[in-house]
């Protein structure tokens, strides 16, 4: 180690990059958590490159990122949809769309993806939603007769969509790492959220409609009018805790933070109100908070000091220039960074990849003349297809812990795999006419 440590700067930087490279995916085959692994390896690249000397200016940096105020509207945004998983609001809002979804063909898919939107707009965590709707709609479909594979995709992929809908806690991390404003975030990527759920919407229909087997029509309910009233209602408390989070951000009234403080007592009120509310449920919720919230930190805390190292050593500066190299054309040196971004989303998570790669990333695209707010909302879009993809995309994983034991991984990812290519159509979308994101 010593001798690896000596030799490290006689490398140069290109094979210092290389071995850095080496170091970082063979810790991580070994099963090391992402947090300690990039720690560790910007410690020893520290110490080899530039002495001890050079530690306190990396604690610097992980200071400034875990100091910044947005940050605190991350483990806001995971509480609420921590309540979330506790009460019954998912369940009753899913039982209420049946009034909506009538006797159209494909119905409960397309009540599902509405259930998707409206509980990515209160919260923005993908694993919760999964596994709510693994729960709540795939039974339901699979009672009925839909066909296994369009009913799965239905559910994970409309679970993921909390990447994409405001309050997304991918953006979030984005607007950390990029400098960007949240708000404008928030703003652009509401349209190509809303147009992805219509892509599926879409999806849903053609196949239904043209092979009626796969979608059965369900039987109506006979339902009296005091029940329809009561799945009305259902839906009141949930719309009026988006409208208030979404509301007080586009109306100017709050900031981010302040906006997920409002959507946490939003969601508290609401189980208090339905007689939810417990010392149990608070419990069981702040503990699944702290245990996400501290995950993302820790990831933070080794990402932010990998990139401080890297940047030190002049790799930065190296790596932007070899992306740059790719082509004269921008379009191409922006396909080429999606396609690293969709590499990586198949071994890494999100946060890694957004506070590995965006520091680097961002001030390619800004010095091609893009737009950074728009270039976020096209890097959410692609984690999208991260959270579905093999061979560790978590959509299906989170799915897998919910579904009867006859439903095989397998069968996940290949029932998953027409709703990649929509996922990816919306990307291309949005890189040919970014004016969707009203930038």
């Amino acid at each position: 180690m010593m001798d690896f440590l000596m030799n490290l700067k006689a490398l140069g930087i290109e094979g210092a990059t290389f071995a850095m490279f080496v170091t970082l995916v063979g810790l991580l085959l070994t099963g090391m958590p992402l947090a300690f692994v990039t720690l560790l390896v910007a410690l020893i690249f520290a110490l080899g490159w530039m002495g001890p000397m050079v530690l306190p200016l990396i604690s610097s940096r992980i200071f400034s990122f875990v100091n910044s105020f947005v940050f605190v509207s991350v483990p806001m945004f995971v509480l609420m949809a921590a309540i979330l998983d506790r009460s019954g609001i998912a369940r009753d809002l899913f039982d209420a769309m049946k009034l909506l979804a009538g006797r159209i063909r494909g119905g409960v898919a397309l009540q599902t993806l509405l259930v998707a939107v409206i509980l990515a707009a209160m919260s923005g965590i993908v694993g919760g939603e999964v596994i709510l709707l693994g729960m709540l709609a795939l039974p339901q479909m699979l009672r009925l007769g839909y066909d296994r594979k369009l009913a799965i995709g239905v559910c994970c992929a409309g679970g993921a969509l909390g990447t994409m809908v405001p309050p997304s806690i991918v953006l979030i991390i984005y607007g950390l790492t990029a400098n960007v404003s949240i708000g404008d975030l928030f703003t652009a990527s509401f349209v190509p959220g809303f147009m992805l759920a219509s892509f599926y919407a879409v999806y849903v229909l053609f196949r239904a409609y043209t092979n009626p087997a796969l979608a059965p029509i369900a039987e109506p309910e006979d339902m009296t009018r005091e029940e329809k009233v009561r799945l009305l209602k259902a839906l009141f408390l949930p719309v009026m805790v988006v409208i208030f989070v979404l509301g007080s951000i586009y109306g100017g009234i709050a900031s981010v933070t302040e906006a997920s403080a409002v959507g946490v007592v939003g969601v508290l009120l609401s189980t208090v109100i339905r007689g939810e509310f417990n010392k149990e449920l608070l419990l069981g919720a702040i503990r699944q908070t702290l245990s996400t919230v501290g995950m993302i930190v820790w990831i933070g805390i080794g990402a932010s000091a990998l990139v401080g190292v890297f940047n030190l050593m002049g790799g930065t500066r190296f790596v932007s220039q070899l992306i740059q190299g790719v082509s004269n054309e921008p379009m191409v040196i922006i396909l080429f960074m999606m396609g690293i971004l969709f590499l990586l989303g198949m071994f890494l998570d999100w946060v890694g990849i957004a506070l590995l790669c965006m520091p680097i990333f961002v001030p390619i695209v800004k010095s091609l003349g893009y737009d950074p707010v728009w270039f976020g909302v096209v890097f959410a879009m692609n984690m999208q297809v991260s959270f579905l993809s093999p061979p560790f995309g978590p959509a299906a994983f989170y799915l897998k812990s919910v579904t009867p034991p006859d439903i095989s991984l397998g069968e996940i990812f290949k029932s998953l795999f027409p709703f990649i290519c929509l996922q990816i159509l919306a990307v291309a979308t949005l890189l040919i006419f970014p004016g969707i994101t009203g930038r």
